[in-house]
Formats: C-alpha cells, sequence, structure tokens
C-alpha cells in the first residue's frame, strides 16, 4: 500500500490568520466596490451610452468605426457590470468560506469543493438579485 505523505505543515496558526485574512479582504473589497466603484456606475454608464451620429453612406472607413465603436461600448458596458457583479459574488464566496472555517479546529481545511459550492451560491444569490433589480 501506498502511504499519504506526512503534513509538512508545523504550525496550524497560519491556517487560522489565512481565513483571517480572507475575510477581512472579503469585507473591504465588498465595501471597496459598494463605495468607491457603485457610486461612479450610474454617471460612467451615461456617457458610454451616449449616441453618435449616423455615418454617411459616402464615407464607408466612418461607417466601420462606428460599427467597431458601438461593439466595443457594449462590450464595455457589459464588463463595467459585470466587474461589479463578479466582485460581488466573489467577496461573497470568501466570506462564506470565512464563515464556515472560522471555528474549526487545526486540521479542516477548505476543499475544492467547498470553495465551488461557495461561489456557486453566491452566483445563484447575486443572478436571484439581478432579477429582482430588473424584473
Amino acid at each position: 500500500m501506498h502511504e499519504p505523505p506526512t503534513s509538512s505543515i508545523t504550525s496550524f496558526a497560519s491556517i487560522e490568520t489565512d481565513i483571517q485574512a480572507m475575510e477581512e479582504f472579503a469585507k473591504t473589497l465588498a465595501n471597496e466596490v459598494q463605495a468607491g466603484y457603485e457610486p461612479n456606475l450610474q454617471r460612467v454608464t451615461a456617457s458610454m451610452m451616449t449616441m453618435l451620429p449616423e455615418a454617411n453612406d459616402h464615407i464607408p472607413e466612418l461607417q466601420r468605426f462606428l460599427k467597431v465603436h458601438n461593439e466595443v461600448q457594449n462590450q464595455t458596458l457589459a464588463n463595467t457590470y459585470n466587474f461589479r457583479d463578479g466582485t460581488h459574488v466573489f467577496a461573497t464566496a470568501a466570506q462564506s468560506i470565512s464563515d464556515e472555517y472560522r471555528n474549526s479546529d487545526a486540521y479542516a481545511h477548505a476543499k475544492v469543493g467547498d470553495v465551488e459550492t461557495a461561489f456557486t451560491k453566491a452566483t445563484a444569490a447575486a443572478a436571484r438579485d439581478s432579477e429582482a433589480e430588473n424584473g
């Protein structure tokens, strides 16, 4: 039989510190998005939604530019909201993992499945919140 390798961890204090750091990071990240990003989001969105005039049919270069400009504008707008929403999901998942493992013993550790579950739950909650806002 193959024996599992012995642990190279000699101090479990770092695990506790990492959980506390993750919790602080999650709170800081969520607060920064709420306080620093969200207030500017509507202003930036309004600026990006400025419609440009139609191009003259005799200037194909301008028509192509406006087409590409519109595509980039739409993608930038999507990325702007995806950053906000994705950051919120990340902060929620980090907080969830921190909550689950904060009081665990030194040998307990977050498994990849636990992390994936936290992200799945946070993503589902964000989708429900988004539907409630838009619906």
